[in-house]
């Protein structure tokens, strides 16, 4: 039966199961580009390797809305 028991509906308890496995998953570092990134609070990150604590998403590092920006700003201080 779960955690949840018979409690809140299939639709709901597989949204939360999906929510969690990206969570929980190996997350990459973007300053030292390894696996050892662990959600500290909700939107902040940290890296168990380097120390680095950085915010991103909520229940992933990288959101993407955030990866649209990044290469945007790059294009733009690039030049091109």
């Amino acid at each position: 039966t779960g955690r949840f028991g018979a409690r809140y509906g299939r639709k709901a308890k597989r949204t939360v199961r999906d929510i969690e496995e990206k969570m929980h998953a190996k997350h990459i570092c973007p300053r030292c580009d390894r696996p050892g990134v662990k959600r500290t609070h909700a939107g902040i990150w940290k890296c168990k390797k380097c120390g680095n604590v950085f915010t991103g998403g909520a229940y992933i590092p990288t959101t993407p809305m955030g990866k649209v920006a990044k290469r945007n700003i790059k294009r733009i201080v690039g030049g091109e």
